[in-house]
């Protein structure tokens, strides 16, 4: 046995604050991170909702001078970041709020990111060593509070924003990106509709099982990203069908937690793919995992048969093996009302090639169980618009 693959660095999440009305915690975690004046980023929709402007009236009743920006798009953009960097800068604001799902956290923490920095946003683009570039004693904290259960960004030192100019997604990176407290409250999710809950459902699935298959020594991930895919088991079905079920909405918001915890230890090929779909058609990353999920389980069968047997086992599924978890899949999708190919979403296969050839170049597709070439990611692409195993 080579002991060298048992070497690794490994760095785990931070203050999180969860249970039910544990929103109302929000303006105590403010004075006591001593934030005078944060900016509560937030999506276009949610800033008109209740839970957004009590918040907003809570802090500024406890003296806080709380500001709002909403100026996000699904996608996030640089354009979003650099609008909220000049409106936490306007307001003379020491810190954000990120307050909503994936969208609004990763603008938020990108935003706090950037508020100081002289260089351009893609100069910190997850690639070497870019992040020392970053000055640190510019950057403000972050309070996480998502209202979605899927993409774990509260826990994430990472933002997903999208380069509109070459239409693909980039990872912005610092370790410091980390928010300094996380409020995980169920009850903000339950006006989540039945389609955004297995959609973001689905994205924890997928971070949980891309995290489980890679090929690297995290233990610790490994171990979280089982239990993370037996919560969502148990208890998005229940979520889904019955959105006040505050159980099953607290167990999904930890499993989507505990999966962005996971994939410290890596994603894969589904992040792969879905990463230049979501910046090639602006369709739901969420959505575009939960479609393509099946289609990368087969195409990796071969590495992946023997820890999915576990995995299978664990899950207390019948005739444990990759089959019976591939049939579970399957029916999971099915009974959240997942379609089974792209094309149903309007995504067609006449960029097949410039998107397996995006994929390849993703840096999720350095987890995957299988170091895929340009035209295997565009074999899997093509299979999953066109509903056939690769």
């Amino acid at each position: 046995m080579n002991l060298d693959q048992f070497t690794a660095n490994w760095n785990y999440p931070t203050n999180i604050r969860q249970g039910l009305g544990r929103i109302r915690e929000l303006t105590a975690v403010c004075q006591e991170l001593k934030l005078r004046a944060p900016l509560l980023v937030t999506d276009p929709g949610l800033s008109q909702m209740s839970i957004v402007t009590n918040s907003v009236e809570d802090c500024r009743k406890a003296g806080l001078n709380c500001g709002i920006f909403s100026g996000i798009t699904s996608n996030p953009t640089a354009q979003n970041v650099t609008d909220g960097v000049t409106a936490l800068k306007r307001g003379q604001h020491d810190s954000v709020i990120a307050f909503g799902g994936g969208s609004a956290l990763d603008a938020g923490k990108a935003i706090a990111l950037m508020v100081g920095q002289t260089r351009p946003l893609w100069d910190f683009e997850d690639v070497a060593d870019n992040w020392k570039r970053v000055n640190v004693e510019s950057m403000v904290p972050v309070v996480a509070v998502p209202t979605t259960s899927g993409t774990g960004s509260e826990v994430g030192r990472a933002s997903v924003i999208l380069d509109q100019e070459h239409h693909r997604k980039r990872i912005i990176f610092h370790p410091k990106m980390l928010p300094t407290v996380v409020i995980l409250d169920a009850e903000l999710t339950v006006e989540l509709p039945p389609n955004l809950t297995a959609a973001t459902g689905m994205d924890a699935l997928s971070h949980a099982l891309e995290a489980y298959c890679a090929p690297f020594y995290h233990p610790m991930a490994e171990g979280i990203a089982v239990e993370a895919m037996r919560l969502i088991k148990m208890y998005l079905p229940r979520a889904f069908l019955n959105g006040n079920d505050l159980e099953a909405r607290a167990q999904v918001m930890v499993a989507s937690t505990m999966g962005a915890t996971a994939f410290q230890r890596g994603l894969g090929g589904m992040h792969a793919l879905a990463h230049p779909l979501g910046a090639t058609y602006n369709s739901h990353h969420g959505l575009l995992n939960a479609i393509l999920m099946p289609y990368i389980l087969s195409a990796n069968r071969s590495a992946i048969e023997q820890p999915i047997k576990r995995l299978a086992r664990t899950l207390d599924l019948p005739n444990p093996g990759f089959e019976s978890f591939f049939e579970w899949v399957l029916s999971l999708r099915s009974q959240l009302g997942i379609p089974h190919t792209l094309s149903e979403i309007g995504i067609n296969a006449d960029r097949a090639q410039e998107l397996g050839a995006m994929a390849f170049n993703d840096p999720a597709a350095q987890g995957n169980p299988i170091s895929f070439t340009a035209a295997q990611y565009t074999d899997i692409f093509i299979a999953s618009v066109q509903g056939t195993e690769t």
